[in-house]
């Protein structure tokens, strides 16, 4: 498991990046869920992490791709593969990620360990 940060690190309507190999985005809705992500929209190399949350939703800053943060399904192209969601667990008053075992869907040109 991946220690992420104090619950009151991260208030609701936030989000977080987490360095990872690939990288972990991490939201707090509005309604008090603490959700985990990749950070890598599917379709080209943005940070879902500076994207705009809304709802259960997160709108990559680049071309407008919506990921349902439950399921990681693609809610609005251009993308059309998934991200992976992860398990989120708060023990002790902090975030704690679970990271799947699935393999990521990276964008063209991505590969693990491209990145510095």
């Amino acid at each position: 498991m991946i220690r992420v940060c104090p619950v009151s690190a991260l208030s609701p309507g936030e989000s977080l990046r987490v360095d990872a190999e690939p990288p972990i985005a991490v939201f707090h809705t509005e309604d008090g869920e603490i959700l985990a992500i990749d950070d890598t929209c599917t379709h080209q190399d943005a940070s879902l992490a500076d994207g705009w949350l809304e709802g259960c939703e997160v709108e990559c800053p680049l071309h407008g791709s919506r990921f349902n943060l439950r399921t990681g399904r693609v809610d609005a192209p251009p993308a059309k593969k998934p991200v992976r969601t992860h398990d989120v667990v708060i023990e002790d008053d902090h975030i704690y990620v679970e990271l799947s075992d699935e393999e990521p869907n990276l964008p063209p040109g991505v590969t693990l360990g491209s990145r510095s």
